[in-house]
């Protein structure tokens, strides 16, 4: 009976490990989750072609339309003067700006003026019998002969007899060295030639100024020239006289209105630009302000404007099709700003995205829903 028994245990012992063998197997199983495709929605709007204005925005640099730099022409100590020769100081046409101390040279121009004058009167008598239509002319030339004042013009000579006679007598000679002197001792006084401010001062009464030596700088605070690097392909959207609005980057809400007042006939070969130049005046301008031009150009026509992160590849564009799948299409780039860019090649109604969908790809399933 013994081995009986011990063979049935065995049997259901064996047949028990089976059946926990499957339940436990059975209780490892999961359940997989439903998977759900998630859709994009895609905001559109329908295109509509027309005429976009083209606005061309760029920066530089604001200069002023007159400005000298003042070099001497001439050696000397320089001399104090009415007014503080120093960056700020403001001058009226005419006033002096800088004076060279002219003593020795005013003394030797005058020393010329005489010997002129004592020429002209030694020939008087000759002229007088000789020439006796022109003696009444020379005459009143002498009389009125001021050392002191700028030597006037010779007297016409009235023949070619007359004419050799000055000459022969070095009238001319005598005549024209003197004017030179005259000329060059304007030099050692400097006058405004407009009213203006002094923006750049090098020298101070006392020092000893050399020919050739730049004495400062001086401009027109009234008018200025806001000069830009246009790219050679705009600058056929762009015409003189045009009307430009003129902003300034550190405080945007100043703003002034000028005129492109020239254009520049040369590409930069290196930069492939041109020059540009905007005529400005008002209150607040000031030299070496960094400024951002809006100049409108040219409008295109049958175009389209959108955002400038709707563009891929710099010629396509996401459109969605009727069962809403995007489509990556080619088109043509009009003109591009820093946030937007006018596109043509769209047919109108055609639905255009009008924000931009993460990783998107052309055929991809999208939720339309249009703005």
């Amino acid at each position: 009976m013994r081995p009986y028994v011990t063979k049935i245990i065995a049997i259901l012992v064996l047949i028990g490990a089976i059946y926990g063998a499957k339940k436990i197997a059975g209780s490892k199983k999961k359940n997989k989750p439903n998977s759900t495709i998630s859709i994009p929605t895609a905001f559109v709007k329908p295109a509509q072609n027309q005429a976009v204005p083209v606005v061309i925005v760029e920066s530089g640099m604001l200069t002023a339309r007159y400005r000298i730099d003042l070099y001497a022409e001439v050696q000397g100590v320089m001399e104090s003067s009415a007014k503080e020769f120093k960056a700020g100081s403001r001058y009226a046409k005419g006033e002096l700006l800088v004076k060279i101390k002219s003593d020795d040279y005013y003394a030797n121009l005058q020393a010329q003026k005489s010997a002129l004058q004592n020429l002209i009167t030694s020939i008087i008598p000759d002229i007088k019998l000789d020439f006796p239509e022109a003696f009444g002319k020379w005459e009143s030339y002498l009389k009125a002969f001021d050392i002191n004042k700028p030597i006037p013009p010779l007297p016409e000579p009235g023949s070619e007899k007359e004419k050799f006679f000055l000459t022969g007598k070095n009238i001319y000679t005598s005549y024209y060295n003197t004017k030179n002197l005259e000329v060059i001792y304007s030099k050692y006084q400097l006058t405004a030639p407009y009213d203006g401010i002094l923006t750049e001062a090098l020298v101070t009464p006392g020092s000893l100024v050399r020919n050739g030596q730049k004495l400062g700088e001086f401009i027109n605070p009234g008018e200025y020239e806001l000069e830009l690097a246009l790219s050679e392909n705009l600058a056929a959207n762009i015409e003189v006289g045009k009307e430009v609005i003129v902003y300034d980057t550190e405080n945007p809400d100043d703003s002034w209105t000028g005129t492109v007042s020239r254009m520049n006939g040369k590409v930069d070969p290196t930069t492939q630009t041109i020059q540009l130049f905007v005529s400005l005046k008002g209150e607040g301008l000031k030299e070496g302000m960094y400024l951002e031009a809006h100049i409108n150009g040219k409008e295109k026509m049958n175009a389209l404007e959108i955002p400038r992160n709707l563009l891929k590849d710099d010629s396509k564009i996401y459109t969605v099709s009727p069962d809403s799948v995007l489509v990556l299409e080619e088109i043509q780039v009009a003109h591009k700003t820093r946030k937007n860019v006018i596109i043509q090649g769209v047919e109108d109604n055609t639905w255009v995205l009008s924000k931009a969908i993460p990783g998107a790809y052309d055929g991809m399933k999208v939720a339309v829903k249009q703005q």
